[in-house]
């Protein structure tokens, strides 16, 4: 058993509001952790994939009346997305007639945008905690495996695996069950094999600007249809997009996004990188250490952090550039040497934003100065340095 993070956020979150979402890809272990919040007070809970407990809700407002006491629990949300105004309903029955207010923890698959969208109606009435794949703080109060995490990816199964193979299998049956059944149920018609290819494409440039015209190419499509396509895996919380830096106008800026596989198990499945040994030795290897730190990153950071990335036309680049509230910018190059230094152009792009913090993320674990206002530390002391300000 790993022990979340994510369970303090929830149950505190719980303590001031009549629902809480509960956001992340599946297999990631939100149900576990359902059940954990769940088992500490009265409850009930619904899983709305399975016809029985759908077939509960055919009267949702009498169904919720009967269990005014107890924490509610909702499984994959977005199946039955027009429960969200009678949410809003019961819980504001129940503030009026000065009832204890009922209340809801739920989980769902989809991004927090398109959740929030759905449940618009319950605006001052919820709040959301995304909940990721393991991260490296959580390994190591687990088992301090990191370097399995970074091969494997976060998803609980496939990081605690017995072995690498199985761990392997464990994510291509991921891969394929997400293409063949949930994206279907989840989002458009979309090919499998289509889609299965532009993932795996993807998985090729970890980290690169994205060329949508160049894909789009490659899969005999337009670049309108890969943008689709593209906003589907982010909604599904299995690809980010991380949108370069515009505060400065007088630099010629990239205005491209830089795209990343989320879990760096899942692209090292969809390349059919099964160890550590071929991973460093595999082409990708820079952009998986940089997406994996990447997320460690931003899991950690406080709540409204905007993530972004600086990147001039002539090659000046700072891979992270985190606006964090009440601590202003901070600037972040990202290297797997435990020994590597930033390059000249991270300090000329220093130079430029002017940071309140600089550093160089690496995969060590020691911390020193770099100079220049530069200091470099590993991936753990760095999410615990963002940690510290929540």
């Amino acid at each position: 058993m790993i022990s979340r993070n994510a369970l303090g956020s929830v149950r505190e979150a719980l303590s001031r509001q009549a629902a809480v979402a509960l956001i992340g890809p599946r297999q990631v272990g939100k149900t576990t952790l359902a059940h954990t919040v769940a088992d500490g007070q009265p409850s009930i809970y619904l899983d709305l994939e399975a016809a029985q407990d759908r077939a509960k809700l055919a009267d949702p407002v009498l169904f919720f009346s009967n269990y005014e006491d107890r924490l509610v629990v909702l499984d994959e949300i977005h199946r039955v997305p027009e429960l969200f105004p009678v949410l809003r309903g019961v819980i504001d029955h129940g503030r009026r007639h000065g009832r204890r207010t009922s209340r809801f923890l739920i989980l769902g698959s989809a991004s927090m945008d398109l959740m929030r969208q759905s449940g618009e109606s319950l605006a001052g009435r919820i709040a959301y905690v995304e909940m990721g794949p393991v991260t490296v703080p959580e390994a190591i109060a687990a088992n301090g495996d990191t370097g399995s995490l970074w091969v494997r990816g976060g998803f609980p199964d496939s990081f605690l695996e017995t072995s690498d193979r199985r761990s392997l299998d464990w994510r291509r049956d991921f891969i394929r069950t997400y293409l063949e059944r949930d994206v279907p149920m989840l989002g458009p018609r979309i090919p499998a094999e289509t889609l299965e290819r532009l993932w795996t494409m993807l998985a090729h440039e970890q980290g690169a600007v994205l060329n949508a015209s160049r894909l789009a190419t490659s899969l005999m499509t337009s670049a309108q249809t890969v943008s689709r396509y593209l906003d589907l895996l982010v909604d599904l919380l299995l690809v980010r997009r991380l949108l370069p830096y515009h505060g400065n106008a007088g630099k010629r800026l990239i205005k491209s996004p830089k795209v990343f596989i989320r879990d760096s198990g899942i692209a090292h499945a969809l390349l059919g990188i099964p160890d550590y040994a071929a991973l460093v030795g595999h082409p990708v290897v820079g952009g998986s250490w940089e997406g994996f730190v990447l997320e460690n990153l931003l899991a950690a950071a406080p709540p409204r952090t905007v993530p972004s990335f600086y990147r001039t036309a002539t090659g000046e680049e700072i891979d992270l550039v985190l606006e964090i509230p009440s601590h202003g910018l901070w600037a972040v190059e990202i290297k797997r040497s435990a020994s590597a230094r930033p390059e000249p152009g991270f300090h000329r792009s220093c130079e430029a934003l002017k940071p309140a913090r600089a550093f160089v993320v690496n995969g060590g674990s020691d911390r020193y100065p770099l100079g220049n206002g530069v200091e470099a530390l590993g991936v753990a002391e760095m999410a615990a340095l963002l940690a510290q300000l929540n």
